[in-house]
């Protein structure tokens, strides 16, 4: 079985999430140096470390990580669900009398 896209598919992943995800990884779990993982990931090491603490802020209050946040997709069909159910009744403007 030949497993070089299964491996570039980690080393050198293309969307957002998942290169902030395998960044991350690299640092918490591989243990890979900051200044390392910022430049094999197209990081700056400021950005890498605000990454870092977001996460870990995330996670101490309990959120689920923004990396693994909704699909504009659903993010979209919830907005749509939230509009469609909102108070039906027109509110009168407090300026005119009754």
């Amino acid at each position: 079985m030949d497993d070089r896209r299964c491996t570039q598919f980690f080393l050198e992943p293309d969307g957002t999430s998942h290169r902030q995800y395998e960044a991350l990884r690299a640092y918490f779990i591989e243990a890979k140096p900051l200044t390392e993982v910022a430049e094999r990931f197209g990081y700056t090491i400021s950005t890498l470390k605000s990454l870092a603490s977001r996460l870990g802020a995330d996670l101490r209050r309990g959120n689920k990580s923004p990396l693994f946040s909704l699909t504009d997709e659903d993010d979209l069909q919830a907005r749509v669900e939230t509009a469609t159910n909102r108070d039906p009744k027109p509110r009168r403007s407090p300026t005119i009398e009754n």
